[in-house]
């Protein structure tokens, strides 16, 4: 398991929801554990370690000593309220980072891995990431949020990141989209 980088097809596909959490299940979160920490992040979304499943998991102290793990499957966002704009960044496109808006509290539902409904209102850093990971989720990406400066001033690395993800694909390091797809809907057949 790994990150996977922009541009890669499966950042970009919609999630499902999940309808059982196994063994196997759980260890994969526990993975994607020690990859967050290993990348120095506070969240990751299942779409970003090659899953389709709609879940992410977020460590506010980015360090597993500190903090507190949280995981949020199929996880709803509502009551949005109030605007902010600040400065992001992603695993999935490292060292890129611009200034994004994004409401300042939210409601967050979702169920931990034993099966329990979660309700919180979020604010602060906690509301962002959590929006930041649920846009994952649906194929979002924070440079789509970027306004037209930010995208300008992000173009050159996000090119980059383009010419560097089609180079590994043509030397097969990458597979091709319909055998990116095959294994999705194979794993969504399992879990979703």
């Amino acid at each position: 398991m790994k990150i996977l980088t922009y541009p890669h097809p499966t950042l970009r596909h919609k999630s499902k929801p999940i309808r059982r959490v196994d063994a196997q299940l759980r260890q994969i979160i526990h993975q994607m554990f020690d990859l967050m920490y290993e990348a120095h992040g506070i969240g990751l979304a299942a779409n970003q370690v090659d899953l389709p499943m709609r879940f992410f998991i977020v460590n506010m102290a980015a360090d597993p000593q500190e903090g507190e793990e949280h995981v949020f499957i199929n996880p709803v966002i509502s009551g949005r309220k109030g605007i902010e704009e600040k400065e992001e960044g992603c695993l999935s496109l490292p060292e890129l980072y611009g200034p994004v808006k994004r409401a300042e509290t939210v409601n967050l539902t979702a169920y931990n891995m034993e099966g329990e409904e979660i309700e919180a209102e979020l604010g602060g850093l906690f509301a962002r990431v959590v929006q930041h990971e649920n846009d994952h989720l649906d194929g979002v990406l924070f440079i789509d949020r970027l306004s037209e400066t930010g995208t300008m001033a992000a173009s050159p690395a996000v090119e980059d990141f383009e010419i560097d993800f089609s180079v590994r694909r043509k030397r097969g390091e990458i597979p091709d989209d319909e055998q990116i797809v095959a294994r999705l809907c194979e794993l969504e057949q399992r879990y979703c």
